[in-house]
């Protein structure tokens, strides 16, 4: 039996000596690397951060002091220290989650895994314990480098050091990455408190001093270290960022150096009041192949190898992000106005190759969703067309500027949005499923959804070319599937993709549900009753030749992988009431609740969201006379839809 078997609770780990301690922590590494390249999940920083996650729950009483990590998926060797060592189905349904969850143990406090508010949790907990008498808790936040580019941590150390009658400790997990190597200000400033030559000299040769006297004076070496740091950090002019906040600071600390990641944390914890610990940690420390990933470094990696870290995964056709980072870089190169921007995920949404071949026309402006969407309203005024790329769930964020700075000024500005829809193992916080029901409400937006790689090319081109109001092309994660083509097109945009022996049904699909909304009306068929299937291409506003189609069937089905309340059914069933048709709407989407972790094909068979479901609802509302008798579109009605 290993060591990591003999840990149940955290308080498990008081009895380990220092030899000890580094086997865990080796231990812990080797069963990462195993299961994570069995099921996938985020690799890269949870190799970073073993030992001091080992130190956090050897110096602090989780859950009596209250651990909170930012973004959470550095929580993995939290789960393990905390009696989850089953592995098996991580981010399966029914498995372990990706990130901290409350229903898998008390020691859990955050579940969002949007990065940056950790430390706004932190405050208000911290609060909360002295308010109700429960001041001799300690509360720790653990945020990385790349945090600290969003400006929510600013907001919160700015009320954190205005009371400092507090225990509370911020650990900033310095990498210098969040997916990629982390940019900006803050960036330069953690790297020159890195790479500062004279801490790194009189560390060395302090610790090579003391090292020579033997092991009393070692002992001592390590009592002292934190107070020399803040002393060579002041002196160095390092910590003049954080000092100008009035938060005690301590560091630069060696991440992977056990004892002395205990002895900071001890120290601040003694402290009595807000202080930053600095641990400067490796991203995928002790796993070569993610060493060398100069891309991310194994941030999130799929199906590997363990022994070499290749991909064990083949893909049939090409990813939608890949056809996307193919297609801006053509636009780019025929349109000069075109310019690039995300936030702090240049590689995952796909503007990586734009950003390779004109790197000064592409801006990632950090984890700071809110800055690069009002940004982008400056440039759009500035005389450029600014496409922003985000994770779909990411766009709620910055809701505030689309509205108000985009829209409002009629910025011709374009919204790329990755993941929309169910994204699966990543759980509630990273599926998007909001941004058809959010975004709709803006005035004057264009929202498109493409159901293959084709239209995502076409719909990307016609979103960029609209300059006096926001556009947006929201596509889901995975492949983009074969190509689906049309057997008839409406001069507004809108495509059907098939057409049965009478008009009974209409299957409004949109995006990628097209497929199946294909299969549905194959099984309507199979039971006598005539189904259309829709593609609107552009499903805000609502096309004319959509209500014309809906004026001439029985039924129309919305079928759409955003919420259901609120959504694009909602809208549709709005425009044909203005429109006076009375045909009747069924609006399918998702319920309106976190989605748990499961794969795409799991979260909408519980959603009903089949074909075989589907179609049997269908049959019987049709064929139970709840649908009156077939018609024709009267010309009353034929007018209303074509106005």
């Amino acid at each position: 039996m290993g060591l990591l078997e003999t840990i149940h609770k955290p308080r498990d780990l008081d009895a380990l000596s220092r030899d000890d301690l580094l086997v865990l922590a080796a231990e812990i590494r080797t069963f990462l690397v195993a299961e994570v390249s069995k099921t996938g999940g985020h690799l890269g920083p949870n190799l970073g951060v073993v030992e001091l996650t080992i130190a956090l729950h050897r110096v602090f009483d989780s859950p009596n002091d209250a651990l909170v990590f930012d973004t959470g998926h550095q929580s993995y060797v939290h789960k393990l220290l905390t009696g989850r060592q089953d592995f098996s189905d991580l981010r399966s349904k029914g498995g372990l989650a990706g990130y901290p969850q409350r229903s898998e143990s008390v020691h859990d406090i955050v579940e969002s895994s949007h990065a940056s508010s950790s430390l706004s949790w932190a405050d208000g907990i911290s609060r909360a314990f002295t308010l109700t008498g429960h001041g001799d808790r300690h509360v720790v936040a653990v945020v990385g480098d790349g945090a600290l580019t969003g400006g929510m941590t600013w907001e919160a150390l700015n009320n954190i050091s205005d009371d400092n009658d507090r225990r509370l400790i911020i650990v900033v997990n310095d990498n210098g990455r969040s997916y990629a190597p982390t940019i900006g200000g803050m960036a330069r400033f953690l790297n020159t408190v890195r790479t500062n030559q004279k801490y790194r000299d009189m560390h060395l040769q302090s610790r090579a001093a003391f090292d020579h006297l033997g092991s009393p004076a070692r002992a001592f070496y390590r009592g002292v270290r934190g107070g020399l740091h803040g002393f060579l950090s002041r002196f160095t002019n390092n910590e003049a960022l954080y000092s100008n906040l009035d938060i005690k600071y301590i560091g630069p600390i060696d991440g992977h150096d056990q004892a002395a990641m205990e002895e900071a944390l001890t120290q601040a914890k003694n402290y009595g009041a807000p202080v930053i610990v600095h641990a400067i940690t490796e991203k995928g420390r002790g796993y070569e192949p993610a060493r060398k990933d100069v891309a991310d470094q194994f941030h999130a990696v799929g199906h590997i190898d363990p022994e070499t870290g290749e991909t064990l995964e083949t893909t049939k056709s090409p990813g939608w992000t890949s056809i996307f980072a193919d297609e801006i870089v053509s636009i780019a190169d025929e349109n000069r106005r075109v310019v690039g921007i995300t936030a702090a995920m240049l590689r995952p949404v796909g503007l990586h190759r734009f950003a390779e071949k004109y790197p000064k026309r592409v801006y990632d402006v950090g984890i700071a969703e809110q800055h690069a969407v009002a940004s982008a309203a400056g440039l759009a005024f500035g005389g450029l067309h600014p496409v922003v790329a985000l994770y779909a769930t990411f766009i709620n964020r910055a809701f505030d500027q689309v509205l108000m700075d985009v829209a409002l000024h009629r910025a011709g500005v374009t919204f790329v949005l990755d993941r929309a829809g169910v994204t699966g193992p990543d759980g509630p916080s990273h599926h998007g499923v909001w941004d058809l029901a959010i975004l709709q409400v803006v005035p004057n937006i264009r929202l498109a959804a493409p159901r293959d790689g084709a239209r995502l090319r076409e719909e990307l081109r016609e979103a960029v070319a609209v300059d006096d109001a926001p556009t947006v092309v929201r596509f889901p994660k995975g492949e983009a599937g074969p190509d689906i083509p049309a057997i008839e097109r409406f001069e507004d945009g809108v495509e059907v993709l098939f057409r049965g022996e009478r008009p009974d049904v209409l299957l409004l699909t949109v995006g990628p549900m097209a497929t199946l909304g294909l299969d549905v009306a194959e099984r309507l068929a199979a039971q006598g009753i005539g189904a259309t299937v829709v593609d609107p291409r552009w499903v805000v506003p609502v096309p004319g030749s959509v209500i014309t189609l809906a004026a001439e069937h029985r039924l129309v089905i919305t079928i759409e992988d955003g919420v259901r309340v609120g959504g694009i059914g909602t809208r549709v069933r709005q425009d044909l009431r203005a429109a006076n048709v009375d045909t009747a709407v069924t609006e399918l989407g998702l319920p309106d609740a976190f989605l748990e972790h499961a794969t795409r094909a799991q979260i909408l068979e519980e959603a009903g969201l089949t074909a075989q479901v589907i179609a049997r609802d269908v049959v019987a509302q049709v064929l139970g006379s709840k649908i009156p008798v077939a018609r024709a579109a009267t010309a009353e009605h034929e007018g209303a839809a074509r106005d």
